[in-house]
């Protein structure tokens, strides 16, 4: 299993910064991507940002220029840099990790994780 602690969300005023974090701990064999999602209330869950194992990177069209994705391979750890903050930001922000884990027999086995969410709200 893949556990993954989110933390750094909080209130922030517009135009605003916040950073949150992600690591990943458990049976991992190898992350393939790690990401954020986020859910607004009355609204489904959407992508924020992903970036592969390979660097690449995927945004909403919505922070575009205002966040960045980041990844330390070593610490299993993804980060979102948000900057230029938003009250259309407001959501709970989750992680997402791709990824195989070991077996105590057999190949390793892929499976999606989630974090468990953490809120950012952002006042006008």
């Amino acid at each position: 299993q893949v556990q993954l602690v989110e933390s750094g969300g909080g209130l922030v005023q517009a135009g605003g910064s916040l950073r949150l974090s992600c690591a990943a701990s458990g049976s991992i064999f190898s992350i393939n991507a790690m990401g954020w999602y986020r859910q607004a209330p009355g609204k489904q869950r959407e992508l924020v940002a992903t970036r592969t194992s390979g660097g690449s990177t995927n945004y909403a069209d919505s922070v575009k220029g205002r966040f960045t994705i980041s990844r330390v391979d070593a610490k299993n750890t993804v980060y979102l840099q948000m900057n230029s903050l938003k009250p259309e930001d407001t959501a709970v922000y989750y992680c997402k990790v791709l990824g195989y884990t070991t077996q105590t027999m057999g190949v390793p086995r892929p499976g999606e994780y989630w974090g468990q969410g953490t809120q950012v709200t952002v006042s006008s």
